[in-house]
């Protein structure tokens, strides 16, 4: 029995079997595929011999295909048809630019995603590759373009634009503040506390500096943003909002404030890329844009 690796033959021979039953010559062929007519006969009975088939039925003026080329031929061009296709999707953007941004889940959805008609407008042509992150050691093991980073713009080695100035402020869904509206005044010691691990967890400090009363741990803990405000949206609770993350749910208003107070922060988002890195015309313009889009947003208040 043969195997199959054994019987599966070279691409070069299917591609002079392919070009010569499309021409229905072995000399168009030949120049199709700038080799000889000789090499095109002698790739092509090479390829007869490993399938133990004839192909063609050779004449005095050109060729004919047998019906086992005929039953053959649309296998191998469909085969073609799909690598072409493969390769054009896997690697064909890269005759144009491409840059890849990698940036927290949260920060993608919330803030960059509905600036991307705007960075479109700004950047043609330009490929953009967003890849999502949960961990800092991500930051790491990427060679993105650019990343974005949330801090205090202190990352030694790179160069940061800050983009956010962070607020953070109490929220919670409408229809949850309704179906405790007898309690509205005490609404503190009736709605659960969310929060969100990491530089977020700041519940203390937000009822410290308003003058509220402190509650105990947050009931419910989340590892994104994202997820947390889903949460808070759904009714599950009272969630420390991050403006701007939250400034398009309290505009639909699917999330409403609890207070006025908002706890200002010297953290934010920054789009950061390696010091002394010189940029392409092409990312250089995402930066502008991007930059530009972030500071019209920061002077035009929340209605």
């Amino acid at each position: 029995m043969t195997e199959q690796g054994e019987l599966s033959p070279p691409l070069i021979w299917l591609k002079a079997f392919e070009a010569a039953a499309r021409h229905a010559s072995f000399t168009l062929a030949s120049q199709e595929l700038g080799l000889t007519q000789a090499a095109v006969s002698q790739q092509i009975k090479a390829l007869e011999g490993r399938l133990g088939a004839r192909l063609f039925h050779r004449r005095q003026r050109g060729v004919a295909l047998t019906a086992e080329g005929a039953a053959y031929l649309p296998h191998i061009q469909q085969a073609f048809a799909s690598l072409g296709r493969s390769t054009q999707e896997l690697f064909g953007r890269r005759s144009r630019q491409t840059m890849t941004i990698l940036s927290p889940i949260s920060f993608a959805a919330l803030w960059l995603a509905p600036r991307l008609p705007l960075l479109e407008r700004e950047t043609d042509g330009l490929g953009i590759d967003i890849t999502t992150m949960h961990l800092p050691d991500a930051y790491e093991a990427t060679d993105a373009a650019f990343d974005i980073r949330f801090g205090l713009s202190d990352w030694p080695g790179r160069t940061a634009y800050r983009l956010t100035s962070e607020r953070l402020t109490p929220v919670a869904a409408p229809g949850a503040l309704k179906a405790r509206a007898k309690q509205a005044a005490d609404i503190w010691r009736r709605l659960p506390l969310l929060t969100v691990r990491g530089a977020r967890e700041m519940w203390p400090d937000w009822f410290a500096l308003a003058g509220e009363p402190p509650r105990g741990v947050a009931r419910y803990r989340f590892d994104s943003f994202i997820a947390a405000m889903s949460a808070a949206e759904a009714g599950a609770g009272i969630l420390l909002g991050s403006r701007p993350l939250i400034d398009a749910a309290l505009r639909r208003k699917t999330l409403v404030r609890l207070s006025d107070f908002e706890l200002q922060s010297a953290a934010g988002h920054f789009l950061t890329h390696a010091a002394g890195r010189p940029l392409s015309p092409a990312q250089a313009a995402f930066l502008a844009a991007l930059t530009r889009a972030a500071a019209q947003e920061t002077a035009t208040p929340l209605v």
